[in-house]
């Protein structure tokens, strides 16, 4: 294990608190092991070890993160999303295998929406040719975590958004039972709803009987806090 990983490690060991694993389990349904930091006191331990001058050197870096995805803990998988975020313009194109790995190991949607909206969201926007190969690959997958992921990784993309894509992606699920197919539907779309409502109100219009309830809920839900709703239509 590299040195880096061990550092890490042993500074979120001694801040420990058996007080929060109890809770923070039970939060994740039991899944995952935990040191019981909280996110604000995990942040400021992680500080120094993000600085620049400590990062480790990129070609260290994929091995890095899988270090930190096979430890029990928690917080090191959440720490390792954070460390690969800071190369973000730096990351060779086929990261995406690296993104993979992280997507399909120790799944659940606390990973999973990191590393969707900022990890691959950002790297396709600066590979754009690879939503056009990778995210169909992924929303075709059987892999449902590699579906979410195709559906949400434009979530900050704001206008330069392919509608076209984002639409076909959840056009492909939208008849799913699976509660974090509809979640991520009715999320991607209500953030592109802040961007374009009128295009997202007459795509849930002329998908009706396609789109579950909470995924039309959910899509609507900042048009229909807008006193100017009626005017969209």
């Amino acid at each position: 294990m590299s040195v880096y990983v061990n550092s890490v490690k042993e500074v979120y060991s001694q801040n420990s608190n058996s007080e929060n694993i109890f809770w923070m389990k039970k939060y994740m349904k039991n899944q995952f092991e935990f040191y019981g930091i909280k996110s604000p006191v995990r942040k400021e331990l992680s500080k120094p070890f993000l600085k620049k001058e400590n990062l480790p050197q990129i070609e260290e870096i994929n091995e890095i993160i899988k270090e930190f995805w096979n430890e029990p803990q928690r917080e090191l998988q959440y720490f390792g999303m954070e460390l690969l975020s800071k190369y973000s313009k730096l990351l060779p194109n086929d990261v995406f295998h690296l993104f993979e790995f992280m997507i399909t190991t120790k799944s659940w949607w606390d990973s999973i929406d990191y590393i969707a909206a900022i990890l691959v969201g950002n790297h396709f926007k600066l590979h754009p040719e690879l939503k056009d190969s990778i995210g169909v690959e992924w929303n075709n997958s059987d892999n449902m975590w590699l579906n979410r992921t195709s559906i949400l990784f434009q979530l900050k993309h704001k206008s330069l958004t392919d509608e076209k894509m984002l639409f076909q992606f959840i056009l492909k699920h939208a008849s799913s039972t699976q509660f974090f197919h509809r979640k991520a539907i009715g999320w991607a779309l209500r953030e592109y709803s802040k961007t374009n409502p009128k295009s997202v109100i007459n795509f849930v219009i002329e998908n009706e009987n396609k789109l579950s309830g909470l995924s039309k809920r959910e899509a609507l839900k900042v048009i229909n806090k807008s006193p100017i709703k009626l005017n969209l239509i």
